[in-house]
């Protein structure tokens, strides 16, 4: 992998359709979110559809899939029902996430370790139906190692820990990490995206880490966009990227 080419963003438009969901409507629609948002150079659309379906509907993917011009990342639960919506959909990459119920957002990467045959399985089947699939993880050595064993070709570091760091120093040890498993699974021949809590306080220095492919934003982008609109939300967010991978 190029260590010196271009950083991509991938924008996660999920809480658009959380806005919609709130009121039962049809407004704000995740389609034309998604559409404004590759207009103002996004490089890829995330959409996470929850067992629940508390936001992205099954009507959202299909459409999304339609329209979308720039890959469609899946966020997914290794469920059946999810595979085979996968399997039906065909997005360009597809993201394996831990899932519960009461979270009210992803938390911490998935125990691969703790699965491999189970993941190991779905890797193959999303792999079949030409997914590049990737698989959210906490900074850790041994899950990146699990996910290489499992077939997976890209990973995304959780970055929720260095997000909600409570001080400098603290700030200082999860960056330290997230830099080593960055350079660790560049060894192994991975991938390696990162995302969770980045806002445009924090990106830079993520960004700034080599070998890291894309960060995947959603909840600081659709809050900026409030007031300055969609599309400028995700023109701040992707200079702060590029500057500081060029640094």
């Amino acid at each position: 992998m190029n260590l010196k080419q271009r950083i991509l963003l991938g924008v996660n438009i999920d809480h658009i359709a959380t806005v919609r969901q709130a009121r039962g409507g049809q407004a704000p629609d995740p389609i034309t979110a998604a559409l404004l948002v590759e207009q103002a150079g996004a490089d890829g659309i995330t959409i996470h559809l929850r067992e629940d379906r508390r936001h992205i509907q099954d009507r959202d993917v299909h459409m999304l899939r339609e329209v979308m011009t720039t890959p469609m990342n899946f966020e997914m639960g290794v469920t059946e029902e999810m595979l085979k919506i996968v399997e039906k959909v065909r997005p360009e990459h597809v993201c394996l996430v831990p899932e519960t119920r009461e979270e009210l957002t992803t938390e911490g990467g998935l125990d691969v370790l703790g699965q491999e045959a189970r993941i190991s399985e779905a890797v193959e089947r999303l792999q079949k139906n030409g997914c590049e699939v990737s698989i959210f993880l906490d900074a850790d050595n041994a899950q990146i190692q699990a996910a290489k064993r499992v077939g997976a070709t890209t990973i995304e570091l959780h970055t929720g820990h260095y997000a909600k760091a409570k001080d400098a120093k603290q700030l200082a040890v999860e960056l330290e990490k997230i830099q080593k498993a960055t350079s660790f699974a560049l060894k192994q021949g991975l991938t390696v995206n990162a995302g969770h809590g980045l806002n445009y306080q924090n990106v830079e220095a993520i960004a700034a880490i080599p070998g890291i492919n894309e960060l995947n934003i959603g909840h600081a982008i659709v809050a900026h966009a409030l007031f300055v609109g969609i599309g400028q939300a995700v023109t701040e967010m992707k200079a702060l990227m590029l500057a500081a991978s060029r640094r």
